[in-house]
């Protein structure tokens, strides 16, 4: 081997190193500045203009407290937040109870092509707006509507369930359903069968396979169901407004009405950030519980 073909090898070495540090930071700077773009900057904004004020109903840069000691003063607040966090938590845990017997057949009882036709359908309503299909529901609850008219064909009075906490349940499992059965359904699918085998050659019940067994192991997807569908229930307005008829004064709803009422953009960033910070420590200790090792 000649001295010159070292440096050759040499040259080569380096030249694969630096293109595989190219390649990494490739995929890796994306993250940092879609976080930056879509998370820091906006949230930077938001906290910004909570320390500006309102001027003849324009907003205008200041560096004052007045937003926040008008918000943190409102005798409703705390009680629209305890609301919004309850309904929102009742709501997701209604949404989860409710999708995972599908979540279980799609996973155990269907065979592998048979679930992705399932989980095609399960994703089918997102190729409609979110606002149509509440829309229809509104076709449903009102008096007079199928709802209605089938009760009072039944005997009974058939009253209007728009403006009750079950039809803006119906609007957060339509928003959230779909999402929490892909999530469980995925999450179960991925559970270890030797196990369940095992156990179910031991003689182990049903029920013991679940609760032992299926439960814990799945446990980081079921829970990130649950998150999401507290996360997209707790800042929903839509249903709120339309089929729960400003009835709970949610904070989505609150947000609204800040703005509203003289373009207070300042009082309605407080809000925000009181929800984000809500929904950041709900997310942490969701997620901490999730993947927390078995004591």
């Amino acid at each position: 081997m000649t001295s010159s073909a070292f440096p050759a090898r040499t040259s080569g070495r380096r030249f694969h190193f630096l293109f595989n540090r190219a390649w990494q930071a490739l995929w890796v700077l994306p993250l940092p500045a879609w976080l930056l773009l879509f998370f820091a900057v906006p949230l930077g904004l938001l906290v910004a203009i909570s320390f500006w004020s309102v001027v003849n109903y324009r907003l205008t840069p200041d560096a004052t407290l007045s937003a926040w000691r008008y918000v943190l003063g409102l005798d409703f607040l705390w009680a629209s937040f305890w609301r919004s966090y309850g309904l929102s938590m009742a709501s997701a845990v209604a949404i989860s109870l409710l999708a995972f017997p599908a979540s279980y057949a799609m996973a155990f009882v269907a065979a592998p092509r048979q679930r992705l036709i399932l989980l095609g359908f399960a994703i089918a309503p997102f190729f409609t707006s979110y606002l149509v299909r509440i829309y229809s529901w509104q076709v449903f609850l009102t008096e007079g509507g199928v709802i209605s008219s089938v009760v009072q064909a039944l005997g009974g009075k058939g009253e209007s369930l728009l403006n009750t906490y079950f039809a803006l349940f119906l609007g957060h499992a339509t928003l959230a359903l779909p999402v929490v059965l892909i999530l469980q359904t995925i999450a179960l699918a991925n559970v270890d069968r030797t196990g369940i085998s095992a156990a179910a050659n031991l003689g182990a019940r049903p029920g013991a396979i679940l609760f032992r067994i299926i439960l814990p192991a799945a446990r980081p997807g079921l829970t990130l169901g649950l998150l999401f569908a507290f996360l997209l229930s707790y800042a929903e307005f839509v249903s709120a407004s339309y089929l729960g008829g400003g009835t709970f004064q949610t904070l989505p709803i609150l947000v609204t009405d800040l703005v509203r009422a003289g373009q207070q953009w300042p009082r309605a960033a407080v809000v925000s950030l009181l929800m984000i910070a809500s929904l950041l420590v709900t997310a942490f200790v969701t997620v901490l519980w999730a993947y927390r090792e078995k004591g």
